[in-house]
């Protein structure tokens, strides 16, 4: 350190230079012009104040002379800093200067360790360890929390920002250190180790899974060794959703590093318990691998499976599930059990359907609700209404797809009308009976080519042709308001006074035919000129007929030769777009089915399905370290 530190300096322009304020003092340690801070020691101790007093921090934001030099750091190097330590080492305030920290709601929590990282300066960030810094301090400002729109979400602590700025070197030190070991097993305020902060940071792009796998190994590894006589299992530790790293990977869809974790396979000896993975056997393009379940199998609450199949908002859900091992236990699942137990209720739901369209076809006419006669056709329909009623609501499969459940809904609310004595029951029964035959398509995911088939369909049916149905109603509902205005008022019927005060009376078939006063009748006929079954008849009772014809040249124009053949082409986009997809949305909801399968069997039952897709390994002599694998 510098000598002639404490030396007074002489004075310049008029300036005192025996006066040091925090302006002063903050723009030499901006600068790292440690000789503007020649004489500050002895300032300090002449006035009995220190760096961290209040006449030298910002109370804006709690920032310090070390904070601003750290900063500041141009080339890896900022000398004020020694400077400063060295000061408040003199002063007796260096573990307090070293870990004072940014007090406004943006910052809160920064430390030096933190800012020497991100700057990453690691001959810094030993010196201030070394020198007595918080290896456990958390920034956790809003700036840092995740989810911030204008921040970086690193975890908190200064072991997770090294680890997510791939500052491997950092790390290690923090870890091994010989003045104070950050503890792995620390969490922020979210409850997050520093592996769920890896697995958040994780993007798409190969390069950036490739960092957050390698410190994320390394971090495992060497708490591994450094703890493994604790017992802590440091990828157990469960966030505040009680989510572990890797069901935190399947939750935000993070599929490189969800890969990684599953195909895990270390071939040191000290580390191999750590494996997800162990390779037995390999004879040219065929190997035998055993698969670790933990956290995967639905033997668990919250398990993996479960979070991936069930999550709706997760990215890359189909593509996920055809990561080993999840889709060899999903096909070994489907070929054990849940393709009979599938089939059964086909069988199932046929009955149904069959006892639903007789009952609906067969019902009585009249007001309802019908006496109950002594015949053998009556006390049938008597019998089998009620329990076609039950049997669905019974039925689990189809209660996933929204038009199982308007089936259900229209199914009570027509009986509710048909006991309240109402005939309108009967058009909610036949629109329940046409769900219920479309509900069939449930059943196509029980076959790969049925599967892509419906798939295909209900994405043109969501997209293209709910798109077409928009725009092509606004232009229907627009040209048929304007041909029911055009129609001339005299063509109507009307009645004519006789002598003798009597009064003729128009002829009831021109009186009962639909009108074209009618917006209803009206839009009927345009639809028809759509799908190129109209009828010009109607054209001798308009006024303005070139009026007419433009409406109708143009709504032809529009409709019949455009938007119907722009549908078609998107549709055939949609085909070839989702023809490589189809198959794993398939694949997707089949995974539905098998686990609504597996939830259906009873939970003694459960256990033995899974013992029987996989076997016990264990490590050692140590039993408890016995884990559940599939090959």
């Amino acid at each position: 350190m510098d000598s002639n530190l404490s030396l007074s300096r002489p004075e310049s322009d008029g300036e005192d230079s025996s006066e040091f304020t925090r302006e002063r003092v903050f723009k030499a340690a901006s600068q790292g012009n440690k000789s503007e801070l020649i004489g500050l020691l002895d300032f300090l101790l002449a006035n009995h104040k220190q760096l961290t007093s209040s006449d030298f921090i910002d109370e804006t934001n709690g920032k310090t002379a070390l904070l601003k030099a750290l900063l500041n750091i141009k080339d890896g190097k900022n000398e004020a800093v020694e400077v400063l330590l060295d000061i408040a080492d003199k002063t007796g305030d260096l573990k307090e200067l070293i870990n004072s920290s940014y007090t406004d709601p943006c910052y809160k929590g920064q430390t030096a360790l933190h800012i020497a990282i991100e700057r990453r300066s690691f001959e810094y960030v030993k010196l201030l360890v070394q020198k007595g810094a918080d290896v456990q301090a958390k920034a956790n400002g809003s700036f840092f929390q995740h989810g911030s729109k204008r921040g970086f979400y690193f975890g908190e602590l200064p072991l997770s920002l090294a680890a997510c700025t791939n500052q491997l070197e950092t790390v290690c030190f923090l870890m091994e250190n010989p003045h104070r070991n950050a503890d792995v097993t620390d969490r922020d305020s979210q409850g997050n180790t520093v592996l769920h902060t890896l697995v958040i940071i994780a993007d798409s792009k190969a390069e950036n899974t490739e960092m957050a796998a390698k410190i994320y190994d390394e971090i495992l590894i060497r708490h591994f060794k450094l703890q493994k006589h604790t017992g802590v299992q440091l990828e157990l530790i469960e966030n505040h959703q009680g989510l572990t790293p890797l069901k935190l990977a399947a939750k935000l869809g993070k599929i490189g590093m969800f890969r990684h974790m599953l195909t895990r396979e270390f071939m040191d000896e000290e580390a191999r318990p750590l494996s997800r993975k162990f390779t037995e056997w390999v004879y040219g393009p065929v190997h035998s691998s055993l698969y670790d379940m933990s956290s995967i199998d639905t033997d668990e609450n919250n398990s993996v499976l479960e979070i991936i199949v069930f999550g709706s908002q997760i990215p890359n859900r189909p593509e996920m599930l055809r990561i080993e091992p999840l889709r060899s236990l999903l096909r070994d699942k489907w070929e054990r059990f849940a393709s009979k137990l599938f089939l059964m209720s086909f069988v199932m739901y046929l009955i149904y359907l069959a006892i639903f369209t007789t009952v609906a076809f067969y019902r009585k006419e009249g007001e309802p609700p019908f006496p109950v006669e002594n015949t053998p056709a009556d006390c049938l329909r008597c019998s089998t209404s009620p329990q076609t009623l039950t049997a669905f609501l019974l039925n689990r499969l189809p209660s996933h797809h929204r038009c199982s459940f308007l089936q259900a809904a229209l199914l009570l609310l027509s009986a509710v009308l048909y006991f309240c004595g109402q005939k309108e029951y009967v058009g909610l029964l036949v629109l329940s009976l046409a769900l219920a035959w479309m509900n069939v398509l449930y059943f196509t995911r029980g076959s790969r080519q049925l599967g892509m088939y419906n798939v295909m369909m209900q994405r043109m049916i969501l997209s293209d042709l709910l798109h077409f149905l928009c725009v092509y109603s606004v232009l229907l509902f627009g040209f048929s308001a304007a041909v029911v205005t055009l129609l001339d008022d005299s063509s109507k019927v009307k009645n004519v006074t006789l002598a003798g005060g009597g009064r003729a009376e128009a002829e009831s078939s021109k009186c009962d035919k639909p009108s074209y006063h009618d917006i209803r009748f009206t839009t009927l006929e345009l639809f028809k000129f759509t799908i190129g079954m109209g009828d010009l008849q109607f054209t001798n009772h308009v006024q303005y007929k070139e009026v007419f014809y433009i409406l109708l040249i143009s709504y032809i124009t529009l409709t019949y030769i455009l938007m119907l053949n722009m549908l078609i082409a998107l549709m055939g986009n949609t085909v070839q777009k989702i023809s490589d997809q189809s198959e794993t949305i398939w694949n997707l909801r089949r995974a539905i089915t098998i686990l609504d399968m597996e939830r259906s069997v009873p939970k003694w039952l459960r256990s033995t399905l899974h013992s029987r897709a996989s076997e016990i390994v264990c490590f050692g002599t140590n039993q408890d370290k016995c884990r559940r694998f599939v090959r």
